[in-house]
């Protein structure tokens, strides 16, 4: 298959109906010890948006995403999901769910193609085309066999991005996304932005523009310290 062609298939495949997915927050905090990091997040995430939570590092823009994920408890306030309006239980929001970050770790003794396939175990790709043309549109179809332990750092992102973004669920989280892109990178990034992510509720948590430019809506976090 022609990259013309490869390209066409992809995007046609992430024009699925994921159904209406809502994040709703409601009087959100989060301390450590006697320190709240934020109090009273009230906001609805709506269904195939774009949303980026910005703020200064330290600030807890990732923290709240990682209470967003189910990774992170919050001590105070309710998060809802639903899905088609129906309401989702807690212990199944990571149904629901994929994410790349920059903390979360790959398994060095596998190759690009298995981690994808043990991926795909607990949380399928898109069904409409192989692994390998994923490898492709990430830009590592020479690294198809090779261990990630011989990854450098960029193509571990890349790697990392493919698990998320062809993840087939409604909601994908993304924590400084661009993180050891080189420039090449960032354009890949952005290409998966503007191709693959219809129909799909987006958050990102950053503070570089390139990042979120194109969102629907910014949270600044500082707003709820």
């Amino acid at each position: 298959m022609n990259q013309k062609n490869m390209t066409s298939s992809i995007t046609a495949s992430f024009q699925i109906d994921f159904g209406e997915a809502n994040v709703k927050l409601a009087n959100v905090g989060k301390r450590y010890n006697r320190e709240w990091i934020f109090r009273h997040v009230d906001f609805t995430f709506d269904s195939a948006k774009k949303y980026a939570i910005t703020g200064p590092n330290g600030s807890g823009k990732s923290t709240l995403l990682q209470i967003i994920a189910g990774a992170s408890m919050y001590n105070e306030g309710i998060i809802e999901y639903t899905i088609d309006q129906n309401k989702i239980q807690p212990e199944q929001h990571y149904n629901y769910i994929s994410l790349a970050a920059p903390y979360l770790e790959l398994i060095e003794e596998m190759t690009a193609k298995e981690m994808l396939h043990f991926h795909a175990s607990f949380k399928p790709l898109l069904q409409s085309y192989s692994i390998e043309e994923i490898l492709k549109i990430v830009g590592l179809e020479t690294a198809v066999h090779k261990q990630l332990r011989y990854f450098s750092s960029g193509m571990k992102q890349r790697l990392k991005l493919a698990q998320a973004f062809f993840s087939s669920k409604p909601l994908l989280l993304l924590d400084e996304p661009t993180t050891n892109l080189d420039a090449d990178g960032i354009t890949l990034y952005q290409s998966l932005i503007s191709n693959y992510t219809k129909n799909k509720l987006v958050i990102i948590s950053s503070n570089v523009k390139q990042e979120y430019a194109f969102c629907d809506a910014v949270i600044d976090i500082q707003a709820y310290k």
